[in-house]
């Protein structure tokens, strides 16, 4: 069985009842699957691009589900809002999500209601911590996590700091949704376009930002454990620049 198969069938599994490995800061997130979340509730050239992702998926087929890794959010109802930067420090980011139907040939789907969640600049998640998954305790809070529901264009739109990493992991976006109703479509996640000049390489440069790792024991797409099958359909576009700040656009399709 594939290993990305496998972590997928563990979606049903609860944090709780699975072994943890131990490492430093966030957990990989493709050591636990669970999904704790719910649709209602539940416990660097200025302006140069980042990458030549179009940040849509290649044709009209649903995007791939992956892992909700082990810091999903757990009370998403209670995070609806689009500015989730909370206390974190960083540099600008604007997160563009487009939902699509693949059921009425990848028309925009509006009310679908996305949940989406990242680590902060050094790695960290909120809601968890303390812990040997993760040893700074961010229990009591809920920065980098949002909830929003698409307009009529499919659209949802956060305000953010861009992501950190952690070892064992690229760079990435979690990122849940659900239809209007609150009936779980997919859960996936979005990688960021890599290699010289682009965003990733540039940010974790910027250490007057606050940024300290710079590249060296970065986990690129084709060796992340959840994108180093295949990235092309969950490779989001960024454009910016560290002193504009980035906006990162993606399409991501569901059958509703």
């Amino acid at each position: 069985m594939e290993r990305k198969e496998f972590l997928r069938g563990l979606g049903l599994v609860g944090i709780g009842t699975l072994a943890i490995p131990i490492i430093n800061s966030c957990s990989k997130d493709d050591d636990v699957t669970s999904d704790s979340s719910t649709g209602t509730d539940s416990s660097s050239s200025s302006g140069s691009s980042s990458g030549s992702s179009s940040g849509s998926s290649s044709s009209c087929s649903v995007t791939p589900s992956e892992t909700a890794g082990p810091f999903p959010t757990i009370t998403p109802s209670s995070l609806v809002k689009s500015n989730i930067v909370m206390d974190r420090t960083g540099v600008a980011f604007t997160i563009k999500i487009t939902i699509k139907n693949t059921k009425a040939s990848c028309a925009a789907l509006k009310d679908a209601i996305v949940d989406i969640w990242h680590c902060d600049k050094d790695g960290y998640y909120s809601e968890y911590g303390g812990t040997s998954m993760q040893s700074v305790n961010y229990t009591s809070y809920h920065f980098l996590r949002g909830r929003q529901t698409t307009d009529e264009n499919g659209l949802v739109t956060f305000t953010s700091i861009f992501p950190g990493w952690y070892s064992g992991r690229a760079t990435h976006i979690h990122v849940h949704i659900y239809n209007s109703s609150g009936t779980s479509l997919l859960v996936t996640q979005i990688a960021f376009p890599e290699g010289t000049g682009s965003a990733v390489a540039t940010v974790n440069a910027s250490t007057a930002n606050g940024y300290t790792k710079g590249m060296s024991g970065y986990t690129y797409n084709a060796s992340d454990n959840v994108f180093s099958d295949s990235v092309a359909n969950e490779l989001g576009a960024v454009t910016g620049s560290v002193s504009e700040g980035y906006t990162l656009t993606h399409t991501i399709n569901v059958a509703s």
